[in-house]
């Protein structure tokens, strides 16, 4: 059976709801909630609610929950499997229970504020993949994947942030990045990274280098030179990230970039509005991501 990370893209891309993104308003999430359960997986706050039409959905908390929505609905307008991501400024939560962690984000009426809701898949098994060792790897789709990356500063490239599911049928495996919550701020160390920070986003580079056939993206992902020495490994896995966005034909970037090229700037603005971003927020972004694929447009 095939493996894939990209659907083929058709009719009018200009007139794509990226707004309401790949669920779109039909499979949005409820407005009643009601607790299930606390996960304490991952770094960033989670729990589970299911809404009054018997949906669960996963809930993340804290700084990852803008810009994963933000990066989803990127990811998918360029054609790449996603998981179903929507923001909520703020949600009530019926039950509500205490969390051992993110607690500074609920209130004691049950009001659960800054909330990614992701409509999780459960009735197919997934398992990770990595970026060395994908079936999918040196297709040109898997390259625009690993120049979308860079384009949205995703500096945590870590196998168990990707996912694979067996698709029913003779559909094959459907390979998509699971967590996109460290995107959209700044690549590097523990100590200069950020997630969804504009500013950081603004101020940051997008081509390295570029040879006659290569393009280098930056990317920083290596720790304080001293993890060598304590923490060996994890300093190697997270150099070995920044080589992700290294390396990449031309061809294949600007194929992306034509892809991009086909969505309007408000369409572009609509990524990051679906993620609740401020209007300045937005238009920095927006101005960023744009001047990124023309950049890619022109190698």
């Amino acid at each position: 059976m095939p493996p894939s990370l990209h659907v083929l893209l058709v009719g009018d891309l200009a007139a794509l709801n990226v707004l309401d993104g790949p669920g779109g308003k039909a499979r949005a999430p409820g407005s009643d909630f009601k607790f299930l359960k606390e996960s304490k997986t991952g770094t960033a706050p989670k729990f589970e609610v299911e809404d009054e039409n018997g949906v669960t959905w996963k809930v993340k908390l804290g700084p990852e929950a803008r810009p994963e929505t933000a990066a989803a609905r990127l990811l998918w307008a360029a054609g790449y499997f996603v998981d179903e991501d929507y923001y909520r400024a703020q949600i009530h939560v019926q039950g509500m229970k205490q969390l051992s962690r993110g607690m500074k984000y609920v209130s004691g009426d049950g009001v659960v504020r800054g909330v990614r809701l992701e409509r999780p898949d459960d009735d197919k098994e997934s398992k990770d993949w990595g970026w060395y060792e994908s079936r999918v790897a040196g297709t040109r789709e898997f390259n625009g994947l690993r120049v979308m990356m860079a384009l949205i500063n995703n500096w945590d490239l870590k196998a168990d942030n990707n996912s694979v599911y067996e698709q029913e049928g003779d559909a094959g495996q459907r390979y998509f990045v699971s967590d996109l919550g460290g995107s959209l701020g700044r690549t590097g160390s523990s100590f200069s990274r950020s997630k969804g920070v504009m500013k950081d986003y603004v101020e940051t580079k997008f081509v390295r280098k570029v040879t006659p056939d290569r393009v280098d993206f930056v990317m920083h992902s290596r720790p304080f030179f001293l993890l060598y020495i304590f923490r060996h490994d994890y300093y190697s896995l997270r150099t070995r990230m920044e080589s992700v966005t290294r390396r990449i034909p031309i061809a294949d970037a600007r194929w992306l970039g034509n892809l991009l090229g086909q969505f309007s700037t408000t369409q572009i603005g609509d990524c990051f509005r679906a993620a609740g971003f401020s209007p300045a927020e937005v238009e920095g972004y927006n101005r960023v991501v744009m001047q990124r694929i023309d950049a890619l447009k022109k190698l």
